[in-house]
C-alpha cells in the first residue's frame, strides 16, 4: 500500500477492540506493516489480519498478556522475525476497572497498574533497542482525558492514565536525541459497541456527554486512529513528550 508510512513496521496492542482495530487498519492503509497484539481474541484478530490482507496490506496476530515482562518480550520477539523490526509502538491495551474506593484493596490496585501503566513500560522498554539502532522510533501510547478530568469509581485507572503521561514525557527526554519521539493520544469519550454492555442507558449518557463538550457528537474509533497515524509520520517527527486530547473539547487547558 502506498503511503506516509511505507516501510515501517507497527505493534498495535489492544487491536481487536474498537479503539485499536481502527488504528492499525488506518496505519496499513497508510502503508505500515502491522502486528496485532491481543488478549485471546484469536477469532476477531484473524479476522482482522485477513481484512487488512485483502485490502493489499500486511499484518499478523499474536496473543499476549501485556502484565508479564516475559510475555512481552516473547511477543516482541515473535512480531519483528514475522515482520522485521518494529519502528512504531501503538500502547493501546488496557482495562477500564470500575470500583468504589472503600473497595479498592491493594490487590485491586496492583492490577490497575499493571495493566495500565506498567504493560506500556514493558512494551517501551522492549522495543527501544531495535528503535535506537535505526535512529527513527514512535511510541505512541493511549491514555485518557480522565487522568485530567477524573472521575468516581476509577482511581487505579485513572492514577495508572496519569501515569502514562509522565512516562510519555520522560521517554521524550530519554529518547529524542536517538531519533525517538514519544507522544500520548488521551481519547475523550469514544462510541464503541461495548458500551451498549456496560452503560445502563447509553442514550441518556449520550446526552450528558455533549453537555461537556464542544463539538456536539460523540468520538469516533476512526477520530483517535487519525490522531495516532499522524503522531507516526515523519511530519510529526518534531512533536514529542506531548499529551494530545482527542475530546471535543472535554477538557480545555
Amino acid at each position: 500500500m502506498p503511503g506516509p508510512l511505507n516501510g515501517r513496521t507497527a505493534l498495535v496492542t489492544g487491536a481487536t477492540g474498537g479503539l485499536g482495530s481502527s488504528t492499525a487498519r488506518r496505519l496499513a492503509s497508510e502503508g505500515a506493516t502491522v502486528a496485532l497484539a491481543h488478549f485471546h481474541d484469536g477469532r476477531a484478530a484473524d479476522k482482522l489480519a485477513a481484512l487488512i490482507t485483502d485490502s493489499g496490506g500486511t499484518a499478523v496476530p499474536l496473543a499476549a498478556d501485556l502484565r508479564d515482562a516475559g510475555t512481552v518480550r516473547a511477543l516482541c520477539h515473535k512480531a519483528q522475525d514475522a515482520l522485521g523490526p518494529i519502528s512504531i509502538l501503538v500502547s493501546n491495551a488496557g482495562a477500564y476497572p470500575r470500583r468504589p474506593w472503600p473497595a479498592t484493596t491493594p490487590a485491586h490496585w496492583d492490577d490497575a497498574l499493571a495493566t495500565n501503566l506498567t504493560s506500556h513500560y514493558l512494551l517501551a522498554h522492549e522495543l527501544t533497542p531495535a528503535m535506537t539502532a535505526a535512529g527513527w522510533g514512535r511510541i505512541i501510547t493511549i491514555g485518557s482525558v480522565l487522568a485530567t478530568a477524573g472521575r468516581h469509581d476509577l482511581a487505579g485507572y485513572i492514577s495508572a492514565k496519569a501515569g502514562l503521561e509522565g512516562l510519555t514525557r520522560a521517554l521524550a527526554r530519554e529518547l529524542g536525541p536517538v531519533g525517538i519521539t514519544a507522544n500520548c493520544v488521551a481519547p475523550g469519550s469514544i462510541r464503541v459497541p461495548a458500551e451498549d454492555t456496560v452503560v445502563d442507558d447509553p442514550k441518556a449518557m449520550t446526552t450528558r456527554q455533549l453537555a461537556r463538550q464542544c463539538v456536539q457528537r460523540r468520538g469516533r474509533p476512526d477520530d483517535i486512529a487519525a490522531a495516532v497515524a499522524f503522531l507516526a509520520t515523519d511530519d510529526a517527527g518534531f512533536i514529542t513528550g506531548q499529551t494530545l486530547r482527542v475530546d471535543g473539547g472535554w477538557v480545555l487547558g
